[in-house]
């Protein structure tokens, strides 16, 4: 496309003479025919090239489709095992097939401005890289966008080092960890992105309506990570938060059982928490702010309180599907 571009344009700027009053002269005009019909060739080029374009985007949207089902599937597996069920929760296939699909849609978004600067050189009348580039564009973006806030996943839920202990309990004071994965291997080595972890991350515009007495904690340790890639590419995107302590706020000491009036305040072992990573990722000119939560876990003070707080993680598990 870009030589056929080329050859138009160099026979455009020698033969096309609008100046000059050359409409009787047969050998000028023989010019112009050619010239028409190198135009008309390049139009079909570019209409053909632009079908070839809708054509891997709704290819991808299919894939992309399957990805979800096949990602949607891991995460029950997950939450199985989580519950003391078996599941295979490997991610290596995932974030294969992840990845080979985002590198593809990378390199549409290349061609896509290979094709804004070729627009740029040399445009007509009815330019279908005009009307269509646009769309192309913002269906393209719609996809990656949607590819790289799926593709960001807890690895790994809050869970103590003692194997001995079911992982989404949490003690006050005790060190736990937590990983998330991109999916999406692709990054920019020389720029560095940063993870951050929150506990009880809302949204301001639409916050929960906790019970009164709904105790809030602090994440003592930091609460900022480089994202690492492994010594050898087969080892991913991760951002592995360890030895992390969580400390009750305060202010919010009521919320263990005491106060009068109204509803009553909501038991410790009935609390669900969640904990929110965020990653700013940058690729290519791209950026984007992910976001993945983990499953909801209980804080327990005494190891009195498991059974009651572990009660609490099977209720929730078997009668939601949503986190948040």
């Amino acid at each position: 496309l870009e030589d056929l571009q080329d050859a138009f344009d160099f026979c455009y700027k020698v033969h096309y003479q609008p100046a000059e009053n050359r409409s009787s002269d047969p050998g000028y005009i023989q010019e112009l025919q050619a010239l028409q019909a190198k135009l008309q060739s390049l139009d079909r080029q570019r209409r053909e090239v632009l079908a070839q374009l809708q054509q891997l985007l709704g290819r991808s949207e299919t894939l992309q489709e399957l990805l979800q089902e096949e990602l949607g599937g891991w995460r029950l597996r997950q939450q199985r095992l989580c519950l003391g069920g078996p599941g295979d929760t490997n991610l290596r296939p995932l974030e294969t097939w992840f990845t080979e699909l985002g590198q593809g849609l990378f390199q549409l978004r290349q061609l896509l401005r290979l094709l804004q600067d070729l627009r740029q050189k040399v445009t007509y009348e009815r330019d279908p890289l005009v009307a269509d580039t646009p769309l192309l564009e913002q269906r393209l973006q719609e996809q990656l966008t949607h590819l790289l806030r799926s593709a960001f996943v807890v690895e790994q839920q809050p869970s103590t080092p003692n194997a001995s202990k079911r992982p989404l309990v949490l003690r006050t004071a005790s060190k736990f960890s937590a990983r998330a994965r991109l999916l999406v291997r692709l990054h920019d080595r020389n720029h560095h992105m940063e993870a951050r972890i929150h506990i009880d991350r809302w949204d301001p515009q639409h916050p929960p309506e906790h019970p009164r007495g709904f105790r809030k904690f602090n994440i003592l340790t930091s609460s900022s990570k480089t994202l690492l890639a492994g010594d050898s590419p087969q080892e991913g995107l991760v951002c592995d938060f360890q030895y992390l302590t969580l400390k009750e706020q305060k202010e919010s000491r009521a919320g263990k059982g005491k106060g009068s009036g109204g509803e009553g305040p909501l038991v410790v072992t009935e609390e669900l928490h969640l904990i929110t990573f965020t990653l700013a990722y940058a690729y290519c000119g791209l950026e984007l702010e992910l976001e993945t939560t983990t499953l909801p876990f209980v804080i327990i003070s005494n190891n009195n309180q498991f059974s009651s707080a572990w009660a609490s993680i099977l209720w929730f598990n078997m009668l939601s599907s949503d986190p948040k």
